[in-house]
């Protein structure tokens, strides 16, 4: 068997001993975002290390846990903090807890992240929908040997972000007063923060945000057939832009004010998913 696969259908048979909750959307809280939690109406936890073979997350403001539980009535799977290439971790370790959850059972992941801004009509505090992303600079996570039990060796990424989704986030956007544009969005491995001449070239490319995380979960997500929808806070403007030193205090703190519409706009959102799209 092979070894990616092995690991991940481990991690499957650890949560399955413990929780049989299955999940229709899955949600992957970014930097700052863990609080929406809360919002959850909680029917199971599980910390990332009672799971056998799980990588662990070692980044300030992600909480490294599964809440398993309801939006509304939608059944929903929720990462508490995501694990980063910039950690170590090999990407298949990256990717694998997107790939956990649909095969626990989610149709829909709804990623999420903070991000510094690119272009110049964002300020720190937007939400940006993305539209598309760009790849370039992170290891793909489909290289090496296909799993023919995951999906097809080369899958067709003209529309990661599903159009209805995309819809629906617009829509509920405007009813509730929240402006949200919409970008394109761009991962670097991080863990430093990009030079102002990498912004310039990524602005070249047509990149309207970048960040540390989101595309390869994405890329390996399609690659599973899952609908996918990214929501992304603009928690800085990026170097070069900003005139400020960049810091991850500050993409906290930006977070941490954008959360009561963050929370809004996606809890709605996802109530949605589950009435409109399951």
């Amino acid at each position: 068997m092979n070894q990616v696969y092995e690991k991940l259908t481990g991690c499957y048979s650890s949560i399955r001993s413990r929780i049989d909750f299955v999940p229709q959307v899955a949600i992957v809280l970014g930097s700052g975002l863990g609080d929406y939690g809360k919002e959850i109406r909680v029917e199971a936890e599980l910390s990332y290390a009672e799971i056998d073979g799980f990588p662990v997350s070692t980044v300030p403001g992600h909480a490294g846990k599964f809440i398993f539980g309801f939006v509304g009535e939608t059944k929903v799977v929720c990462m508490q903090g995501r694990v980063h290439y910039y950690e170590g971790y090999p990407i298949s370790d990256v990717v694998l807890p997107a790939r956990l959850m649909k095969m626990l059972g989610a149709k829909i992941l709804v990623l999420t992240n903070a991000s510094g801004g690119i272009n110049p009509s964002f300020a720190a505090g937007d939400f940006m929908m993305l539209t598309d992303h760009i790849s370039l600079f992170a290891p793909n996570p489909l290289v090496g040997p296909n799993i023919e039990e995951l999906g097809t060796r080369f899958p067709d990424m003209t529309s990661v972000y599903d159009g209805e989704l995309q819809e629906i986030l617009a829509r509920t956007a405007k009813e509730n007063g929240i402006e949200l544009k919409k970008g394109i969005y761009a991962q670097l491995t991080g863990p430093s923060f990009e030079s102002p001449a990498e912004i310039r070239l990524l602005h070249q490319l047509g990149a309207d945000a970048v960040g540390m995380s989101t595309v390869v979960e994405a890329i390996a997500a399609n690659h599973m057939g899952m609908r996918i929808c990214g929501i992304s806070c603009v928690c800085n403007l990026a170097a070069g832009i900003s005139p400020n030193p960049l810091t991850h205090e500050e993409v906290q703190e930006a977070a941490r004010i954008a959360a009561p519409q963050f929370k809004q706009l996606l809890t709605q959102s996802v109530i949605k998913f589950g009435e409109r799209c399951l």
